[in-house]
């Protein structure tokens, strides 16, 4: 009687800590997805696989021998990486990743999930620009084209017709196109709402 007890108990037992192991387990998997958001994870001319392997956002192979290009299959944000120059975004709805012989090419992206009032693309704009001269990122033509500045002047270049521009380059190595336009959003029709574009590519020398 005391042996099968011994015996019968211990099944339950085991079934019981392994219930509790993997309530845990779920309840952290679920806490990792929803705390960590999807980036795509990039060093510019690896291969393509590489790129996927390391992103948790998914996105789908590249095509063997052509220019093309893929977006994720979710919103996700750009981890750039570079020993010297890398840099994060926030999270993207449009992101656009080219590929050249199956290696990590040209990418444009709108840094935002829709469209922002004027002071929050700044503030995403302006800490963009900001990870940028850390990493020792310099604004090309300072004259023509200044960095983007939350000033009177800076705003009202935003605002105009021509929106703002600016062009940042990372020694011989990248260089970035950053716009911020005014967008007509219809589900907000009496609100300023702004579009941010950026485009990261090869330097040209």
């Amino acid at each position: 009687m005391i042996r099968r007890l011994k015996v019968s108990s211990w099944p339950r037992r085991l079934c019981m800590v392994l219930m509790v192991f993997f309530v845990v387990a779920s309840v952290r998997w679920v806490g990792q997805q929803l705390a960590d958001e999807p980036e795509i994870a990039l060093v510019f001319g690896e291969p393509w696989e590489d790129m996927r392997q390391r992103s948790s956002a998914s996105i789908p192979p590249a095509i063997p021998g052509h220019y093309w290009f893929h977006m994720p299959k979710s919103d996700a944000r750009l981890r750039f990486i570079d020993p010297q120059y890398g840099f994060t975004t926030p999270l993207a709805r449009f992101f656009t990743i080219n590929f050249h012989n199956e290696r990590v090419d040209n990418i444009r992206m709108s840094p935002q999930i829709e469209p922002l009032l004027l002071d929050d693309a700044l503030n995403v704009v302006l800490d963009l620009q900001e990870q940028w001269r850390r990493q020792g990122w310099f604004v090309s033509d300072p004259e023509s084209d200044p960095a983007i500045a939350d000033t009177p002047e800076g705003r009202a270049r935003v605002r105009s017709n021509l929106g703002g521009r600016t062009f940042w380059r990372a020694g011989d190595k990248y260089q970035i196109m950053l716009n911020v336009n005014r967008f007509k959003d219809y589900r907000h029709p009496d609100e300023e709402r702004y579009l941010i574009s950026l485009e990261l590519a090869k330097a040209r020398r």
